[in-house]
């Protein structure tokens, strides 16, 4: 699924998708979009005011409010127009995390969607971070990388709470920019598209190495849950046609060579129909990807809600030109 005091490396282009997305303070990039207008970066401020008690998963006996603290992130400090959070990584090997905050009113009215990204978080480090819910902006500073400021005050006095955490290990982390991994190949999804039921994700892969990658027929792909175990009672089709019919996922396979600087993708589609008496809906929130059977796997983050259907088509790769891409192929996790 990007800003935190101390900045590691840049992060990766694929994001979680919000339908307004804001990147904090960290990576030294800070972009706005949605209905809370235009925003920019101010200075580094104080400490907020009110500490807020978020228990933590060793709290004995005290339940963890999802709103507070979630998947290792923690809401730690909520003041008068701002927020203070950290993100901490409990696994054995380096992760990327995005986390999707939501920005509540009083009544509960989600008012903004903030998206952050930590990438290359060491095993057992912890990272913090502020959010400025309202107040003027200023001309970034020169210094430490700023916090984001939301201008005007329809934020200000609004409740942060943590609405999705998804990390992936950072050595399958995908990638759509920056350094070539030393696999030689870049591989994320897209935004994706649905209708009706009906959902669209695009896989891209980049030959950015200097020899050339052969791809034949299907990409291996294996839903993961939450925990990153695979998801059982799901069948992975070859092609989408078993769904649906026009999605892109239709091309017969056939096998080619990547030169480098070129592309290829692949789709994934599925139904999120639900059915009374089919069991319990399945959603596999990431999916394990690999190009090809001896490929290194790549974990992005499709969201996959699968409903009671239990099938994921998955179509053979074709070519793909970098100038001929669709607007919904920008990256995701």
């Amino acid at each position: 699924m990007r800003q935190f005091s101390v900045p590691r490396r840049q992060p990766a282009a694929s994001c979680l998708a919000a339908t307004a997305a804001l990147l904090l303070v960290g990576c030294g990039t800070v972009t706005a979009a949605g209905s809370g207008g235009g925003a920019e970066a101010s200075g580094t401020p104080g400490a907020c005011a009110t500490p807020t008690p978020t228990p933590t998963a060793t709290t004995p006996g005290v339940a963890q409010p999802t709103g507070l603290a979630q998947g290792g992130v923690r809401i730690t400090v909520s003041g008068p127009g701002c927020a203070e959070y950290e993100v901490t990584n409990p696994n054995g090997e380096p992760y990327d995390y995005t986390v999707l905050f939501s920005l509540r009113s009083a009544q509960g009215e989600v008012l903004d969607n903030l998206s952050r990204t930590v990438t290359a978080l060491a095993p057992g480090a912890t990272e913090k971070g502020r959010i400025d819910l309202g107040g003027p902006s200023r001309t970034p500073e020169p210094g430490p990388p700023p916090t984001l400021t939301l201008p005007g005050t329809r934020t200000s006095t609004a409740k942060p709470e943590i609405a999705k955490v998804r990390g992936v290990p950072t050595a399958e982390a995908p990638n759509s920019g920056g350094p070539c991994p030393t696999s030689g190949v870049r591989l994320y999804a897209d935004e994706g598209d649905a209708a009706m039921g009906l959902r669209v994700v695009g896989l891209h892969l980049r030959n950015c190495g200097t020899t050339p990658v052969t791809l034949d027929g299907y990409p291996q792909v294996q839903p993961l849950d939450l925990d990153h175990r695979p998801l059982g009672g799901v069948s992975v089709l070859r092609g989408g046609a078993g769904i649906a019919t026009g999605t892109g996922a239709d091309d017969p396979p056939r096998k080619f060579a990547l030169l480098p600087g070129e592309g290829a993708r692949t789709t994934l589609v599925w139904r999120n129909t639900t059915e009374a008496g089919l069991g319990e809906p399945l959603n596999a929130p990431y999916v394990r990807v690999r190009a090809t059977p001896d490929a290194a796997p790549v974990m992005v983050t499709p969201e996959l809600d699968l409903g009671t259907t239990g099938r994921l088509g998955a179509g053979a790769w074709t070519r793909e030109d970098a100038d001929t891409r669709s607007p919904s192929s920008a990256p995701r996790p």
